[in-house]
C-alpha cells in the first residue's frame, strides 16, 4: 500500500488545534477561553495542566509548518482561536491575533501547503461562557460575527473551511457530562447546546458561502460504530440510542432530515420542539464535504441507572480487545463500516477523514521514539480506508491526528498522539518512527 493507490487528487494532510498547540494564552491581547478557565479548577485536568504552554506554536509556527512539509503532507489543518481574534467574543478586534493568523497562512502558502481552517475547535471565549456559552441563544449571533470576521479577513487566501470540530464532542463532554470545558452538567444544557451548535454549523456555512469566492466548505463529526454487548433486546436498544447521539444527531438535521430518534421519547420531545419549517430550514446547509473523525468503535450494554441513554460502555480491555493508551479499541473494520454508514446518506457529496490517529506510551530512548504500535495502527486504518475508496465511496482526503504531542484536553500532557515527539520542558521536536513512516508512505 502506498499513497499513490488513493489517486493523484487525494488530499493528504495533518491536523492541529489552537487551544492544544498555540500556548501564549494571555499574550498579545488574547482573551481567556473556556479551557483557560477550566484549567484553573482543581482536579479537572490531569496533573493540573492547562493550554499554557501547549507546544508554543504561537512562536514556533514556522518551524512546525516546515515539519509538515518535511513529513510530506500537502495540507495543513489548523484552527483559529476565537478569543485571540475577539477577546470578549464580540466587539473589539485584537489586531495582534489577526496578524498572527495572516503569518500562519502565509507560511503555509510559502511552503506549498494548502491551509484548511477550522473555525471552532472547542475554545469558546470565556466572556461568552459567562453568558451561558453554547447553552445560551446569544452564542449564535456571536459565532456569526466571528465567522464573518474570519471570512472577510482571510477569505482571499483561504478557500478550504471547516465550520465546527466535533459538535457532539463539545456539547456532550462540556455541557452534559462536565468532564471537558466549560464543565456544565445536565440534560437540559446539553440539548440546548446541541440545538445552538446545529444552527451554528449551518449558519457558518452560509456565511462562508456568501463571503468567500470559490470556497470549499465542510464541517466535521466524531463518529463510532456502535455494537450491543449481547444479543439481548435491551442491549440492542442501548446501542440504537447511542448511535443516534454519536452518529446521527448533527448530520441528519444538516441534510434537511430533522433531528433523529422520533421513536425514542427523549429525542421525540426534542425533535418535535424544533420541527417547524423555520427550524428545519435553518438547520440545513449544502456542504461541499463532511469530515469524519474516527478513533474507535463503541460496545455498550443496557444500564437503567444511566440517565437518558441507559447505556454503558464495555471497555475494550475488559473484552480483551487490542487498544491504545487511551483504552480505545483498535478496530479497522469498524472504521470501514462507519465510513460506509455516513456515505449511505444521499445528501453528502464527498467525505474527508479529518482526524484519525492513536495515543501510545511513547518513550524517548537515545534521542529517538520508535513507535511501532502507531505505525501498525496507521497501516490497518489506511488499509480499511483504501478498501472503502476502491469500492467507489467518494473519499477525497485523509488528515492524520496529529502533528506533534500537545495538550490533550482533560488528559493534559500525559497522552501523546503526535508523529513528532514534544519535549514540553524544552519544546524540542523529535520526529518519531511513525513520522518517518509517513514520509516514506507519501513519497511512494
Amino acid at each position: 500500500m502506498k499513497a499513490a493507490d488513493f489517486g493523484d487528487d487525494f488530499v493528504w494532510g495533518i491536523a492541529i488545534a489552537a487551544a492544544q498547540n498555540e500556548g501564549a494564552a494571555d499574550l498579545d491581547g488574547k482573551g481567556p477561553s473556556i479551557w483557560d478557565a477550566f484549567a484553573r479548577r482543581s482536579g479537572k485536568i490531569k496533573r493540573g495542566a492547562g493550554p499554557n504552554p501547549g507546544c508554543d506554536f504561537y512562536h514556533r509556527y514556522a518551524e512546525d509548518i516546515a515539519l509538515v512539509k518535511t513529513l510530506g503532507f500537502d495540507t495543513f489543518r489548523f484552527s483559529i482561536s476565537w478569543p485571540r481574534l475577539l477577546p470578549e467574543g464580540t466587539g473589539k478586534i485584537n489586531e495582534a491575533g489577526i496578524n498572527f493568523y495572516h503569518r500562519v497562512i502565509d507560511c503555509c502558502l510559502e511552503n506549498g501547503l494548502v491551509p484548511y481552517v477550522t473555525l471552532y475547535h472547542w475554545d469558546l471565549p470565556e466572556a461568552l461562557e459567562n453568558e451561558g456559552g453554547w447553552a445560551a441563544y446569544s452564542v449564535n449571533g456571536a459565532f456569526n460575527t466571528f465567522v464573518s470576521l474570519c471570512a472577510q479577513t482571510y477569505g482571499d487566501k483561504v478557500k478550504n473551511w471547516i465550520i465546527l470540530n466535533e459538535p457532539f464532542g463539545f456539547t456532550s463532554l462540556g455541557y452534559m457530562l462536565g468532564i471537558h470545558a466549560p464543565g456544565q452538567t445536565g440534560v437540559t444544557s446539553f440539548f440546548t447546546a446541541v440545538h445552538h451548535a446545529a444552527i451554528a454549523q449551518a449558519d457558518g456555512g452560509r456565511i462562508i458561502r456568501a463571503e468567500v469566492q470559490n470556497a470549499h466548505i465542510g464541517t466535521t463529526f466524531s463518529c463510532s460504530q456502535v455494537f450491543p454487548h449481547t444479543d439481548a433486546d435491551n442491549d440492542h436498544l442501548a446501542a440504537y440510542r447511542m448511535d443516534i447521539l454519536l452518529n446521527r444527531m448533527f448530520v441528519e438535521p444538516l441534510l434537511g432530515m430533522g433531528y433523529p430518534g422520533m421513536d425514542w421519547e427523549v429525542m421525540e420531545k426534542f425533535a418535535i420542539s424544533h420541527s417547524t419549517w423555520r427550524h428545519t430550514e435553518k438547520l440545513a446547509f449544502d456542504f461541499d464535504f463532511i469530515g469524519l473523525q474516527n478513533y474507535f468503535p463503541l460496545t455498550v450494554k443496557y444500564n437503567a441507572f444511566v440517565p437518558v441513554v441507559q447505556a454503558w460502555e464495555v471497555k475494550a480491555k475488559s473484552r480483551l480487545k487490542p487498544h491504545t493508551a487511551m483504552g480505545w479499541e483498535v478496530n479497522p473494520d469498524s472504521f470501514y463500516a462507519i465510513i460506509k454508514q455516513f456515505a449511505a446518506y444521499p445528501g453528502i457529496p464527498k467525505l474527508y477523514i479529518t482526524e484519525n490517529g492513536a495515543a501510545y506510551a511513547d518513550k524517548l530512548t537515545d534521542g529517538k521514539v520508535d513507535d511501532q504500535e502507531r505505525i501498525r495502527y496507521f497501516e490497518l486504518y489506511l488499509g480499511a480506508l483504501l478498501k472503502a475508496k476502491q469500492e467507489g465511496l467518494n473519499i477525497a482526503g485523509y488528515m492524520a491526528w496529529t502533528l506533534m504531542d500537545n495538550f490533550e484536553w482533560a488528559e493534559g500532557y500525559q497522552t501523546r498522539f503526535g508523529l513528532v515527539y514534544t519535549d514540553f520542558k524544552t519544546q524540542q521536536r523529535i520526529i518519531k518512527s511513525s513520522g518517518y513512516w509517513w514520509q516514506d508512505f507519501l513519497r511512494k
